[in-house]
């Protein structure tokens, strides 16, 4: 004998949409929310999940303009142009304002993302810097390990680490690219220079503050090592002197480091 009440599969009748609610159908459906029959049966497996809306509450729907910005991370179809679009316009932004005056919000902006897009492809305004002009390495991380030295070694440290890193045959012409425009009355030597002070020499100044030194000798003592070391890197890698210009690596490290460690002491070079 037949029994009405059960539905066959793949059938839905009309006639058994409803019953008790709470189904564990229903219940992945309220989460969303879609309000599900306050009679619905398909907690006993009979029916597929309910989707009728309830009769006293009508269902509410959200809508989202086309061109609001999502949060958090991109769509991965969409990743790649969104870190493209990012680092051109970082580019566009310290090209006009400057390193210090850029900010990520100003970035933002002009790439039209959310401000959390630009922290989940970079951690600070220098991997931007970087990404921004190419850069193969960061500057700023080479020097933030180099630190982790002994503070009566932390010339050699520095020495070591800088110049070492410029005999890499990717970061060489970049390298002296960015000296070139340091040393020019141009826009982007402006832009490099801020950049130098802001992301190395804070950082030395700050490992010397730690050290109990004052905050404006610590300024000044970062200053004259980033003059030091840039010299040996325009004589040796831009302007090509001789003897300096071929000399071994270790012989110029171990003349430079010393150099370094005097102005880091306060005593000169």
């Amino acid at each position: 004998m037949a029994r009405p009440w059960v539905v066959p599969t793949g059938q839905r009748r009309v006639s058994n949409t409803f019953g008790r609610r709470g189904g564990p159908l229903c219940r992945p459906l309220r989460r969303s929310g879609v309000r599900t029959s306050a009679r619905c049966r398909c907690r006993r497996g009979l029916l597929p999940p309910c989707t009728v809306p309830s009769r006293s509450r009508p269902t509410k729907l959200r809508s989202v303009p086309p061109n609001q910005r999502r949060r958090g991370r991109p769509p991965k179809s969409s990743g790649g142009d969104a870190r493209q679009a990012i680092a051109e316009a970082a580019a566009a932004e310290f090209s006009e304002r400057g390193y210090d005056a850029a900010s990520m919000r100003g970035i933002a902006r002009r790439a039209g993302v959310d401000p959390a897009l630009i922290h989940h492809y970079f951690d600070s305004k220098a991997a931007l810097f970087a990404e921004a002009v190419r850069l193969p390495v960061r500057p700023d991380r080479i020097v933030r390990g180099a630190l982790d030295a002994p503070l009566d070694r932390l010339g050699d440290a520095i020495a070591t680490t800088v110049l070492t890193a410029w005999e890499d045959p990717r970061v060489k012409p970049v390298g002296i690219t960015l000296l070139k425009s340091a040393i020019g009355g141009s826009a982007a030597g402006g832009l490099v220079r801020q950049f130098l002070v802001r992301e190395l020499g804070s950082q030395i100044a700050g490992r010397l503050a730690a050290e109990g030194v004052e905050a404006t000798e610590a300024d000044l003592r970062a200053s004259l090592v980033l003059a030091q070391m840039a010299g040996a890197l325009i004589v040796r890698h831009v302007i090509v002197l001789e003897p300096l210009a071929s000399a071994p690596l270790d012989e110029v490290i171990a003349r430079v480091g010393p150099a370094l460690q005097g102005h880091i002491d306060g005593r000169g070079g």
